[in-house]
């Protein structure tokens, strides 16, 4: 008679399984690398799942805040392949910022829809469109069932969604439907050996990961092609001089 017991399954199995089911690793889901060690091995993966919808938000009130997570959503987009449809409910939108965030502006369409409904509505039609390297939206509000949908929508057409939210208050304790959830927060630039302005840096929160663990990092801010380096540390002051990065 069988042996009417389980196998039994490594703990590393059950992970990659559950893993899978949550969405995060599912086969033949591709993804967008940061370039940067400490983040990517962060990430289920090994970077953002790309047909996904992830949360970005500004650390704090400050205008510094909403721009570095602006920011960091363009440099995101800027990575990817494909035009860049951004979705706002006003235009506000300083381009050659995100110019210099390597999002050049001959690959992004400009929506202004006006108010949340039709943001939304903007959002999810831009996802099933396929063809995008990027989707990215000023979200006001996301609530649970509209993000589910932009999940689906980014999953079936293999776009990668970002939700700009305005706030880290915004619907901060509300579940949605998103795979990651990120804090961006302006920081004072490294001294310079001699006086004069000094690369931004950021505090790069990982709020939320499905599939993960939140993380904190000190990055310093976004070039022109996008990308993202490591801080050198505040202590090693040998570093400043010599603009110490680890640019992917």
């Amino acid at each position: 008679m069988p042996d009417p017991s389980p196998s039994p399954v490594s703990l590393d199995e059950l992970r990659r399984r559950v893993r899978r089911l949550e969405g995060a690793l599912a086969p033949g889901r591709d993804v967008l690398p940061f370039g940067v060690e400490a983040i990517d091995e962060r990430l289920p993966g090994g970077g953002l799942v790309l047909g996904a919808l992830h949360e970005v938000a500004p650390g704090g009130a400050r205008l510094a805040d909403r721009t570095a997570a602006t920011l960091f959503c363009a440099g995101i987009a800027a990575r990817t392949r494909g035009s860049v449809l951004w979705c706002v409910a006003r235009q506000d939108l300083f381009a050659p910022g995100l110019h210099q965030a390597g999002l050049a502006h001959g690959r992004v369409l400009f929506v202004e829809a006006g108010e949340d409904r039709a943001l939304l509505a903007c959002f999810e039609e831009g996802l099933r469109h396929g063809g995008l390297g990027a989707v990215v939206a000023e979200v006001a509000r996301l609530p649970a069932t509209a993000s589910r949908r932009l999940q689906l929508a980014a999953e079936r057409s293999g776009v990668l969604a970002l939700a700009l939210r305005p706030s880290p208050e915004e619907d901060a304790g509300l579940p949605t439907a998103s795979l990651t959830r990120w804090r961006v927060a302006s920081h004072a630039s490294l001294p310079l050996a001699v006086p004069g302005l000094g690369s931004g840096r950021w505090r790069l929160e990982l709020v939320r990961c499905r599939g993960g663990e939140p993380a904190a990092f000190e990055v310093e801010a976004v070039d022109g092609s996008g990308r993202l380096a490591v801080s050198a540390p505040l202590a090693d002051r040998s570093a400043a001089p010599q603009v110490a990065r680890q640019r992917a």
